[in-house]
């Protein structure tokens, strides 16, 4: 299993399609125009709808969820859409609300999904922080998640979930050896909190592909809202100032068509 099929439907959310698993992240398929309250005076505009709408997905075996209190993450259409997923897998907090035998991960704990004639993989939370120091009470828990299987030739496949870039996601430089990285960017900032930011920069995706060194870098999480600060445009101006060997790692996946994969 050494191909992947990535699927960017749009914001957070993914297919990955491997080894005939089918793991969908962060669901979010509802339409736009509607106000989304996320709490202490924030809020946004969904601006876009997904590119393939949850009635045309296939059946899903897995989701995993890096967060599931705020709407950009998982919406209404996105929730209906949990009861017929196999195994849902998130935060301890975001399971103990879900119920219906979500699975909880809290950083660098690990959970297996198996299923007969296909191959294990092993999902392990990884460390996210939802915004600046101090601010994980009022943000709420966030993991990352990182898929790993018998065959990778280049590394584990790892979502960094919404979260700016502190020392615990340096960690996972320290600990995985990423082949493949999708990233959520977008710079999130909210008119009552000025400068302060909630997922990360370009800038800081590229410091952190110049830790990680994954064979390549993929964006989500930077269109489609209008809180997301910093679009393609802005990460592909940052990437033409970055060095040529962090620059060469970043492919854009064309959003609603599945694109191969080599991990």
């Amino acid at each position: 299993m050494t191909d992947v099929r990535i699927t960017h439907i749009g914001g957070p959310t993914a297919l990955i399609e491997a080894g005939g698993w089918r793991i969908l992240t962060d669901p979010t398929f509802d339409p736009p125009g509607r106000l989304y309250r996320f709490g202490w005076g924030t809020s946004s505009h969904k601006l876009t709808g997904p590119a393939l709408p949850a009635g045309d997905l296939p059946p899903i075996d897995a989701v995993l969820l890096t967060h599931e209190h705020h709407d950009d993450n998982l919406d209404t259409a996105g929730r209906a859409l949990l009861p017929s997923a196999g195994v849902v897998v998130t935060t301890r907090s975001g399971a103990r609300r879900l119920g219906n035998g979500a699975r909880p991960l809290g950083p660098w704990e690990s959970t297996v999904l198996s299923a007969p004639g296909r191959p294990d993989i092993e999902v392990t939370a990884t460390p996210a922080r939802h915004g600046p120091p101090l601010s994980g009470p009022i943000t709420g828990e966030v993991v990352g998640f990182a898929l790993r299987w018998e065959g990778q030739r280049h590394g584990v496949l790892w979502i960094s979930g919404d979260t700016v870039l502190y020392p615990g996601v340096r960690e996972v430089a320290d600990r995985l050896r990423v082949g493949t990285a999708l990233l959520h960017l977008g710079g999130v900032r909210f008119p009552v909190t000025g400068p302060l930011r909630y997922t990360m920069t370009a800038a800081q995706a590229v410091e952190l592909c110049a830790l990680l060194r994954p064979r390549v870098a993929l964006p989500v999480h930077y269109e489609g809202w209008q809180h997301f600060a910093e679009g393609r445009e802005a990460v592909e101006r940052e990437l033409a100032a970055a060095p040529a060997e962090v620059r060469e790692r970043f492919r854009w996946l064309p959003i609603g068509e599945g694109t191969e994969i080599t991990v």
